[in-house]
């Protein structure tokens, strides 16, 4: 995987927590409830720590990330102490430790984007997962064609950018149908200055029969598949593919 600019580069970093309101994320709440009893928690994957952070109070927690940039924002955070921040690539990291929960959330999983590359996931996710434990990650169903919702129209917003002041923002998407890769591009106009923000981003959307055998050869097994962050089964049609299991 090629280094993002929207998680790498600083000035980009700076707007995830301003476009994701955490406290209505349902992933968000999913995990937290999922937390309870947990003494400990692997979060792959946590950007800039909210999650990690929320999870912390009684328990071991670690954050990885691959981005630096996202790091320092989650370090910078109250509470950050008690959270193992660590700057690492899910599809090689080797921990000497196992947890009750490893989480990979706010799709992430989809930055994977070869069948090579999602089984080296899995297998981190087994090899850091404690006898009994469970784990959860997400995936967009590609059944629902989600890229067509993010033209530069549909997607454009107005930001209030603590530092910036008022951002116009859009996305752009383009779908390669012999991959399944969606390449898409966001966009960060700062009005007082003109100045403009740009990364394109990559993700995959593999299919559910994609991840059921990975997912069986890393030594893992699915307890149920959710369709959604609120708690319902998956169905064709459903928004999310979400394998909640534990060791098999």
């Amino acid at each position: 995987m090629d280094e993002d600019r929207l998680y790498h580069d600083p000035a980009l970093a700076d707007f995830y927590d301003l476009e994701n309101g955490w406290d209505r994320s349902p992933d968000f709440a999913f995990c937290r409830a999922l937390a309870e009893g947990a003494a400990s928690v692997l979060d792959l994957g946590c950007g800039t720590g909210e999650l990690a952070l929320a999870l912390a109070a009684g328990r071991h927690v670690a954050g990885v990330d691959p981005a630096p940039a996202m790091l320092e924002i989650a370090r910078a955070k109250p509470g950050a102490r008690g959270v193992e921040f660590i700057e690492g690539d899910a599809r090689t990291l080797r921990l000497d430790c196992r947890f009750d929960l490893v989480v990979l959330t706010g799709h992430a999983f989809q930055v994977f984007l070869t069948a090579e590359d999602r089984r080296a996931a899995l297998a981190t996710i087994a090899a850091h997962l404690a006898p009994g434990g469970r784990f959860v990650f997400d995936s967009r169903n590609p059944a629902c064609r989600e890229w067509e919702e993010w033209g530069p129209e549909a997607s454009l917003r107005r930001l209030d950018h603590p530092r910036f002041g008022a951002v116009r923002a859009w996305n752009d998407a383009a779908h390669d149908p012999a991959t399944g890769i969606v390449t898409y591009e966001t966009h960060y106009e700062i009005q007082a200055t003109g100045r403009r923000l740009s990364a394109a981003s990559r993700i995959a959307f593999p299919e559910k029969a994609e991840l059921e055998a990975p997912i069986a050869d890393a030594g893992l097994r699915v307890e149920r598949w959710l369709g959604d962050w609120l708690g319902g089964d998956f169905r064709p049609g459903a928004p999310e593919m979400i394998p909640l299991g534990t060791l098999a």
